[in-house]
């Protein structure tokens, strides 16, 4: 019973590490990502149509009645930067907001567009001081903060509850991120424009699906050096059946 008491005061505590250099409140954090929907980054960089990120997330109707287009994982940070997001949705439009005040910091500050590390890194340094503040409870959300640098370098970035960023060619958070994962190491190429890559995140997200993939709910965008675009539901649906990944056997004709 002791050894219980002590565990919950740890849990209790956002900025107390256990026994074991534990932050429980952080682990948590990282759960409720895992519960949310599964959402894609694929960088791609070399091809025919030059470099850039492709996003692709899963989203759930609640009901029928539900406006598909009121799921909101993806949003445009600034011009050449895209945001995706699995866990706590308003935690998430929260990190979105840090990120889009920070790019027009830069903007004004500096006359130029912000780079994505730096943008990123101001995100996650944001995220990692409410892992150590009292009354505060660390952002139970992760995001992937992707785009093209001023030079023409595609860049994808995943930040953690923890407040750590990672790069990354391409990745999955939130629900089955692992299987997901999975699919991307063993597919992955670097140079197959943004169709090539829509269509590997596509493949990795409906290889974790039960069913085949539903675009209802779901949402695509990609950025490019002619900046950030936002899929229509029905081009996403038209790329989903083209593809053969709605569930039916025979994809559609080109």
């Amino acid at each position: 019973m002791q050894g219980n008491s002590q565990q919950q005061a740890y849990d209790r505590g956002t900025n107390i590490f256990s026994p074991d250099g534990r932050l429980y409140q952080v682990e948590y954090a990282r759960e409720a990502v895992k519960r949310g929907s599964p959402t894609v980054g694929v960088r791609y960089q070399g091809g025919d149509d030059g470099s850039g990120v492709v996003f692709v997330a899963g989203g759930r109707l609640r009901s029928s009645l539900q406006v598909a287009e009121s799921i909101e994982k993806i949003h445009k940070a600034d011009d050449h930067v895209g945001v995706a997001s699995a866990g706590h949705v308003a935690d998430a439009r929260q990190l979105v907001d840090v990120a889009r005040r920070q790019a027009q910091v830069e903007q004004l500050r500096y006359g130029e567009p912000a780079d994505i590390e730096s943008l990123t890194k101001e995100v996650t340094g944001y995220i990692q001081e409410y892992t150590q503040a009292g009354g505060a409870r660390p952002f139970g959300a992760a995001l992937l903060v992707g785009g093209v640098d001023a030079d023409g370098t595609p860049h994808l970035f995943e930040t953690d509850p923890s407040g750590t960023p990672y790069e990354w060619e391409a990745v999955a958070i939130g629900g089955n991120a692992e299987r997901i994962q999975g699919y991307l190491e063993a597919e992955y190429e670097p140079n197959v424009g943004s169709d090539g890559a829509l269509e590997l995140a596509l493949r990795a997200l409906e290889d974790a699906a039960e069913g085949g993939l539903e675009s209802e709910g779901m949402s695509a965008a990609v950025v490019d050096d002619d900046g950030f675009r936002e899929f229509t539901a029905d081009e996403l649906a038209d790329a989903i059946a083209g593809h053969g990944l709605d569930g039916t056997d025979d994809p559609a004709e080109d």
